[in-house]
Parts: structure tokens; sequence; C-alpha cells
């Protein structure tokens, strides 16, 4: 399971529209190293500036690398995170996430992260099985 959903919180989905903000505690309960990993980007960014800040250290075990995949494999999960966050969000693999401000100044920085070209030359042997 991707979430730990409390009762309240699924009865309020059942019932229609969610509050976004409880959803996004959600998501910063059950995935903690992900939810770390993107406000210490945003805090990156904050404090370097610059078109963005990313990480390329690999998740310490196959349970954090899942709540990293699952926070940016989930629409719901990656829109709301961007939203509370102010902050697109973009990745090239496993652990290669990165944080770009909500600038169209940057816009062709994104553009050049997530290409093809980006994506494969941010390949390696060790990252093979990730």
């Amino acid at each position: 399971m991707s979430l730990d959903v409390s009762p309240a919180l699924l009865a309020q989905a059942e019932r229609g529209e969610v509050d976004e903000a409880e959803f996004v505690d959600c998501v910063r309960t059950s995935l903690p190293y992900a939810w770390e990993m993107v406000s210490s980007l945003v805090a990156q960014l904050k404090v370097d500036g610059g078109d963005f800040a990313d990480n390329q250290t690999p998740p310490p075990s196959e349970k954090e690398r899942g709540q990293l995949l699952r926070a940016l494999a989930s629409d719901a999960i990656r829109g709301a995170l961007q939203r509370h966050f102010g902050v697109r969000l973009a990745c090239q693999n496993c652990h290669r996430v990165a944080v770009f401000p909500l600038a169209p100044a940057v816009d062709e920085r994104l553009t050049r992260f997530t290409s093809v070209r980006a994506q494969l030359l941010n390949q390696s042997p060790e990252l093979r099985d990730c």
C-alpha cells in the first residue's frame, strides 16, 4: 500500500472532496523518506538559488526507494507535493530527483533535465537494477 490512510481521511474521500492539506499530511507521514527528500531539496533550492536542486545519492534501502518511486509515480501525490512546496518535481531514475522553481526562466533547464538525452546520460551500470 502506498499510503497509510486514516479512517477519517478515507471517509472524507468517500463523501466527496478531500482537504488537500490532510492529504499532504497523509503523504508526509506515510512516505517520510520521500517527504524528507523533497523538503530538503526545496530548502537547498531556497538557500542556494539557481535553476534547480537535485539529489544524486541512492536511497539507503529498497524501502526508501519504494517511497520515493510511489511519491513520484502517483500524479495525485506528486501534484500535491508540487502545490504544497510551490515547485515542479522532476526525476530521471529511482533517486535523481530535482525540484525546480515555478518560474518561466527555468523552463528551458527543466526541459533539458527531463529530456531523452539527459535520461540516457544519467545511466550507469550501478543503477541498472535500482
